[in-house]
């Protein structure tokens, strides 16, 4: 999705106007003269499109609204909380939270009180986990099966219907009416227990009992009503058992028909969970899901819709399907998916919106949603959506009705695409008007300034955005703004600086182009490939230059202009700028390798430290699983699955993979996996001897130096942990012998409980001067230092990296002694803005508590227990400020 809402220029490499890789290559070739460079060519480079108007709910406060949510948690009946779990991802999601997200959505499958909920919720779950199943593969080497959101038994979940036995079997010695009936089908008959069959339902009572012919008859002709031999003998067992037996589908559907046409509420039930057995295949459920909405099959349509839900995305390319989905009506839908219709079209539509958002199916999935909302925050998630993907498909006057609805019920942010539209119809002082009001009318963000910059030019323009970076500087658009014009005036080395100050906390791939193409008017062609190779990495299909131009096909052509290396000196490069921290420089380096004939699976592997080190959990897991695939031996494929089972949470069946593999080959990464795993989630104190023994075992295997640096500093942590001080040191400078260099931060905190804090503080001051990366060098440098010192070193790391958030604490706290709680407020407030954080949550309630502001106290409590349920001391406090509530 985020590609698709990023531009809308067509991706044919057959016509590329602007910028031509070749020509710039040709430079370091003596083909065209180093002067043929100018402004407009170095325009047709950089060329930086309007940061696009994303399909999310991004309420003013996001603090407030998570408050109200979690309150209402707190108070509401069971069967509402799904519904306010779903909101409360949709908030999680809009602040690019996933983890989160996918937790909020665990909590609604877990409180789900119908099995339609539990349905799509369970679907969610497992579309959010899309790309995982390999994970279900190695579970079960484990004799592990993940059924967590595998499919249910549909008809065993649905509750039974509370259905009455009308009359009594007790016709009467004196009755003339025979206390049997047989019926006519065709040339045959079935005979039946009259009351029996009486009993099924008013109309069979009323036609044998009543003041009816048929009622004095022993002989009722049936043949006219669609049903067979068979199935009236199914019928009539079931008369007097109640229950249906195993019969082929023709016959089932002849006998639901037969239930509804003369209202056998009972049979019909029966005969509707029986027909959901049938349901095994897609295209089972597109005929029995149409039968479903003809003969109100609930039962038999949630198998059907099961089925759907748990093929996504693959089940939204089939028309089929979509046209079943577009097609429901608003009784059919209800047979389909019970109360739940707007939970199930928020998700048909956000998958649609990932596939393609300029689909008529992704229109019409998401009218249906809009159509579907009620309550003002279910509008303000619908119609802004639909007005996103009418914006992205030109189709201005319905995105400006779809905005405008959502920014009446609420929702602040759609201001936004209504003025988008107004620029595009040429009216840039409208689109600026509306908001300035916005920004004037509320608490001023990011965004807003941001969205303001693009319809003014000059200082006016490059004061928003600086305003907008001072608000949130997690956006990535002021900084590429400010690069590329910087650039146009020349200054290349501002340009880098500016770009390399969101790529120090942020690796956004656009931001990574972005700067590709200031190294290619630079003719730094070695760093521009550096970055190529750490686009391909974590998007291997990236395309660059509007999507006009595959980055793989950039990457070929820069590839002549490089340096060679053979497989020493890659592993030399790759161990210098493993040293220094350099990330990106590393993973470039490893995507040379693999382009060779090395061995792939260690290679892979290593691409995993890194990615996660960088904070890309998604392309990690990736690395993970080629990494399993490329294995050149079974107990080192052991490892890589034990990995993939810590990562996922499965940390007992981490070390069964662990200890399999030190069975079959005593290995450093076998008894490092081992150690990892038993270190973090042991929390028996004897577990320490075991890791340091487990360390020392894998520090007596072959392997490099990289991995050995790791496991000393690792191995120097546990020491620390138990106090042997003498010993940490050893492993620490052991550790810096062989060039690990984060093994300075151990060592200073080793200098620092032995009460030096001078050398703690050179040591890492150490570390910082070897570090490419070193915000966090900086921060731990603040523990050992004068208040002074501490204060310059944080706001250093805040200049590095603004999400990282002990400095806000730090300086919070340090304003709160000297008793300036409005500045203290402030200082975590600006930080909250951005960054969903329970620590600053935390301590900004304790703030307001400490004030008196009890109302404040408890909104960031609820707050921050939307983040985690379950924290002790957020817990202790809501209590502690709820009993002050008057």
């Amino acid at each position: 999705m985020r590609s698709s809402f990023l531009s809308e220029s067509p991706c044919d490499e057959q016509h590329i106007h602007g910028f031509n890789p070749q020509s710039w290559l040709q430079v370091e070739r003596g083909k065209l003269p180093k002067s043929s460079y100018s402004p407009s060519s170095i325009e047709s480079l950089i060329k930086i499109a309007e940061p696009p108007v994303v399909p999310l709910y991004k309420p003013l406060d996001y603090v407030e609204v998570l408050s109200r949510i979690h309150e209402e948690l707190e108070q509401c009946a069971p069967s509402e909380r799904p519904g306010l779990y779903l909101i409360q991802s949709q908030v999680f999601r809009g602040l690019g939270e996933a983890k989160l997200r996918q937790r909020s959505l665990h909590s609604a499958w877990r409180c789900t009180t119908t099995v339609h909920e539990k349905i799509v919720f369970g679907a969610w779950l497992r579309y959010e986990k899309w790309g995982e199943d390999i994970i279900s593969d190695v579970l079960a080497s484990c004799r592990k099966c993940c059924k967590e959101f595998g499919p249910l038994d549909v008809a065993s979940e649905m509750p039974e219907g509370d259905f009455e036995i009308l009359g009594s079997c007790d016709i009467g010695t004196s009755s003339k009416v025979s206390p049997v009936v047989t019926f006519q089908i065709r040339d045959g008959k079935v005979t039946c227990n009259r009351c029996k069959i009486a009993s099924l339902s008013i109309p069979f009572w009323s036609m044998l009992n009543g003041p009816f012919t048929e009622s004095q008859l022993d002989l009722v002709d049936l043949s006219e009503n669609g049903i067979s031999l068979e199935g009236m003998r199914a019928v009539s067992e079931f008369s007097c058992t109640y229950s249906l037996e195993d019969l082929p589908l023709e016959t089932l559907l002849e006998i639901l028909v037969f239930a509804n046409t003369f209202c056998c509420d009972r049979l019909k039930d029966a005969c509707d969970r029986k027909l959901a057995s049938f349901v095994s295949s897609r295209q089972d459920a597109v005929e029995l899901m149409a039968l479903a909405f003809e003969e109100n099959a609930p039962v038999l349509a949630a198998s059907c819709l099961q089925v759907f839900l748990q093929e996504l995305p693959d089940c939204l390319n089939d028309e089929h399907v979509v046209s079943l989905f577009l097609s429901a009506t608003e009784q059919q839908q209800c047979i389909m998916v019970g109360h739940a219709s707007f939970l199930l079209y928020c998700l048909l539509s956000e998958v649609a919106m990932n596939i393609d958002p300029r689909t008529e199916a992704t229109v019409c999935l998401s009218e249906k949603l809009v159509q579907l909302a009620v309550t003002p925050t279910q509008k303000q998630i619908a119609f802004h959506q639909l007005g996103c993907i009418r914006l992205l498909r030109k189709e201005y006057n319905e995105a400006e009705h779809q905005f405008s609805v959502a920014f009446s019920a609420g929702h602040v942010y759609s201001i936004a695409g209504l003025a988008r539209i107004a620029g595009i119809r040429g009216r840039k002082g409208l689109a600026y008007e509306k908001l300035s009001s916005v920004i004037t009318s509320s608490v001023p963000l990011g965004w807003m300034y941001m969205e303001r910059s693009l319809y003014s030019e000059g200082d006016k323009k490059l004061g928003d955005l600086d305003k907008a970076t001072e608000l949130d500087p997690t956006l990535t658009y002021p900084y590429m703004y400010r690069a590329a014009s910087l650039m146009r005036k020349k200054d290349a080395r501002l340009a880098l600086e500016e770009i390399n100050r969101l790529l120090g906390f942020k690796l956004a791939l656009e931001c990574l182009e972005l700067r590709i193409c200031l190294y290619l008017a630079l003719e730094d062609y070695k760093s521009a490939i550096c970055d190529i190779h750490a686009i391909l990495t974590l998007s291997p299909e990236y395309r660059m230059l509007e999507g006009r131009v595959a980055a793989s096909k950039i990457g070929t052509l820069l590839g002549a202009h490089v340096e060679q290396w053979n497989t020493a000196e890659c592993w030399l490069q790759l161990y210098e700028r493993w040293s220094s921290v350099d990330d990106i420089g590393s993973l470039s380096v490893i995507y040379r390798m693999l382009e060779s004939d090395a061995a792939k699976g260690v290679l892979y592997f290593r691409q995993s430290l890194l990615l996660l080190r960088l904070n890309c959990p998604e392309a990690a897991m990736r690395s993970l699983q080629l990494a399993r695939q490329h294995a050149a031996t079974e107990h080192e494929r052991l490892v890589y699955e034990g990995w993939l089972l810590y990562d996922t949470g499965h940390c007992e069946e981490a070390l069964q993979k662990a200890e399999e593999s030190i069975s079959i080959q005593r290995s450093f990464e076998a008894f490092f996996l081992k150690a990892y795993v038993l270190a973090d989630s042991g929390v028996d104190p004897s577990y320490s001897a075991t890791v340091i023994s487990l360390l020392e075992d894998a520090l007596k295997c072959p392997s490099d130096r990289l991995r050995k640096g790791q496991a000393l500093n690792n191995l120097g942590g546990v020491y620390v942990d138990c106090e042997k001080l003498d010993a940490a040191a050893d492993c620490y400078t052991s550790a810096l012998k062989i060039r690990h260099t984060r093994a300075h931060q151990g060592l200073a905190r080793v200098h620092f409980l032995r009460n030096n804090r001078d050398a703690a503080y050179e040591e890492m001051t150490k570390l910082i001067e070897k570090a490419k990366n070193n915000a966090s060098a900086y921060e731990k440098r603040s523990e050992y230092c004068e208040r002074e010192q501490t204060m310059t070193d944080l706001q250093i790391v805040t200049q590095l990296d603004p999400l990282r958030v002990y400095p806000y604490r730090y300086r919070a706290a340090v304003l709160m002694d000297s008793h300036k709680e409005k500045e203290a407020l402030a200082e975590l407030t600006r930080a909250i803005a951005f960054k969903a954080d329970l620590h600053l949550l935390h301590l900004r309630a304790a703030f307001h508590e400490h004030i008196g502001d009890v109302p404040s106290a408890l909104r960031d409590c609820r707050a921050a227990l939307s983040l985690d349920p379950n924290h002790q001391e957020m817990l202790e406090l809501q209590k502690r400020v709820n009993s002050q509530e008057p």
